[in-house]
Protein backbone atom coordinates (compact mmCIF):
# COMPACT_ATOMS: atom_id res chain seq x y z
CA UNK A 1 0.00 0.00 0.00
CA UNK A 2 1.35 3.53 -0.97
CA UNK A 3 2.54 5.51 1.74
CA UNK A 4 2.35 2.66 4.41
CA UNK A 5 5.62 3.46 6.64
CA UNK A 6 3.33 6.58 7.48
CA UNK A 7 1.04 4.19 9.32
CA UNK A 8 2.04 2.26 12.71
CA UNK A 9 2.68 -1.44 12.05
CA UNK A 10 -0.43 -2.14 14.43
CA UNK A 11 -3.05 -0.28 12.52
CA UNK A 12 -1.12 -1.89 9.22
CA UNK A 13 -1.74 -5.37 10.80
CA UNK A 14 -5.20 -4.47 11.21
CA UNK A 15 -5.96 -3.26 8.22
CA UNK A 16 -4.48 -6.01 6.06
CA UNK A 17 -7.68 -7.64 5.49
CA UNK A 18 -9.07 -4.71 3.88
CA UNK A 19 -6.02 -3.12 2.18
CA UNK A 20 -7.30 -3.50 -1.54
CA UNK A 21 -10.50 -1.54 -0.21
CA UNK A 22 -8.53 1.28 1.20
CA UNK A 23 -6.81 1.19 -1.95
CA UNK A 24 -10.07 1.97 -4.09
CA UNK A 25 -11.13 4.69 -1.62
CA UNK A 26 -7.33 6.58 -2.37
CA UNK A 27 -7.45 5.88 -6.07
CA UNK A 28 -11.26 7.40 -5.80
CA UNK A 29 -9.84 10.75 -4.91
CA UNK A 30 -7.75 11.04 -7.47
CA UNK A 31 -8.99 13.40 -9.89
CA UNK A 32 -11.26 14.42 -7.49
CA UNK A 33 -13.04 18.46 -7.90
CA UNK A 34 -11.59 21.22 -5.94
CA UNK A 35 -15.20 21.35 -4.54
CA UNK A 36 -15.18 17.68 -3.09
CA UNK A 37 -11.27 17.89 -1.85
CA UNK A 38 -12.32 21.30 0.04
CA UNK A 39 -15.30 19.61 1.54
CA UNK A 40 -13.09 16.19 2.21
CA UNK A 41 -10.19 18.31 4.50
CA UNK A 42 -13.42 20.57 6.35
CA UNK A 43 -15.04 16.85 7.04
CA UNK A 44 -11.69 15.57 8.68
CA UNK A 45 -11.22 19.04 10.41
CA UNK A 46 -14.26 18.18 12.10
CA UNK A 47 -13.85 14.46 12.86
CA UNK A 48 -10.55 15.69 14.12
CA UNK A 49 -8.63 12.89 11.61
CA UNK A 50 -6.27 15.94 9.78
CA UNK A 51 -6.09 19.60 11.06
CA UNK A 52 -6.37 22.36 9.52
CA UNK A 53 -5.80 25.70 11.01
CA UNK A 54 -6.66 27.94 8.10
CA UNK A 55 -10.17 26.39 7.85
CA UNK A 56 -10.55 25.71 11.13
CA UNK A 57 -10.05 29.87 11.45
CA UNK A 58 -12.84 30.00 8.48
CA UNK A 59 -15.31 28.47 10.65
CA UNK A 60 -14.95 29.66 14.02
CA UNK A 61 -14.91 33.14 12.34
CA UNK A 62 -17.63 33.03 9.88
CA UNK A 63 -20.66 31.14 11.63
CA UNK A 64 -22.54 30.89 8.45
CA UNK A 65 -20.47 29.05 6.74
CA UNK A 66 -19.85 26.65 10.10
CA UNK A 67 -23.72 26.26 9.17
CA UNK A 68 -23.42 26.47 6.17
CA UNK A 69 -21.73 23.03 6.07
CA UNK A 70 -24.10 21.49 9.25
CA UNK A 71 -27.02 22.25 6.22
CA UNK A 72 -24.47 20.20 3.91
CA UNK A 73 -24.38 16.95 5.92
CA UNK A 74 -27.83 17.16 6.78
CA UNK A 75 -28.92 16.99 3.19
CA UNK A 76 -26.32 13.94 3.09
CA UNK A 77 -28.48 12.46 5.62
CA UNK A 78 -31.65 12.85 4.16
CA UNK A 79 -29.83 10.38 1.19
CA UNK A 80 -28.93 7.63 4.07
CA UNK A 81 -25.44 9.16 5.25
CA UNK A 82 -25.14 7.94 8.61
CA UNK A 83 -21.59 7.24 9.37
CA UNK A 84 -18.88 9.79 9.32
CA UNK A 85 -16.96 6.66 8.01
CA UNK A 86 -18.95 6.30 4.95
CA UNK A 87 -17.75 7.87 1.69
CA UNK A 88 -20.06 11.20 1.80
CA UNK A 89 -19.61 11.22 -2.09
CA UNK A 90 -22.14 8.30 -2.11
CA UNK A 91 -25.14 10.18 -1.15
CA UNK A 92 -24.90 13.47 -2.92
CA UNK A 93 -27.96 14.38 -4.21
CA UNK A 94 -28.77 18.23 -6.31
CA UNK A 95 -29.66 20.19 -2.88
CA UNK A 96 -25.91 18.68 -1.08
CA UNK A 97 -23.92 19.61 -4.32
CA UNK A 98 -26.07 22.99 -4.73
CA UNK A 99 -25.01 23.72 -0.98
CA UNK A 100 -21.11 22.26 -1.40
CA UNK A 101 -20.60 24.63 -4.22
CA UNK A 102 -21.90 27.34 -1.98
CA UNK A 103 -19.04 25.82 0.84
CA UNK A 104 -16.31 26.01 -1.66
CA UNK A 105 -17.05 29.70 -3.36
CA UNK A 106 -17.20 30.72 0.43
CA UNK A 107 -13.81 29.27 1.52
CA UNK A 108 -12.20 30.51 -1.58
CA UNK A 109 -13.74 34.19 -0.80
CA UNK A 110 -12.45 33.80 2.91
CA UNK A 111 -8.57 32.62 1.28
CA UNK A 112 -8.52 35.48 -0.93
CA UNK A 113 -8.99 38.15 1.89
CA UNK A 114 -6.72 35.99 4.10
Amino acid sequence: MKGAKLVPVEILKAAEPIFNQIEEWFNSWQGASSVDITLQKILHQFCGWQHNEKLNEWLCSEIDSLLLFDEWMIALTKNGWNDMYDDYRKFESNESRVIAQEIYRLACAYAKRK
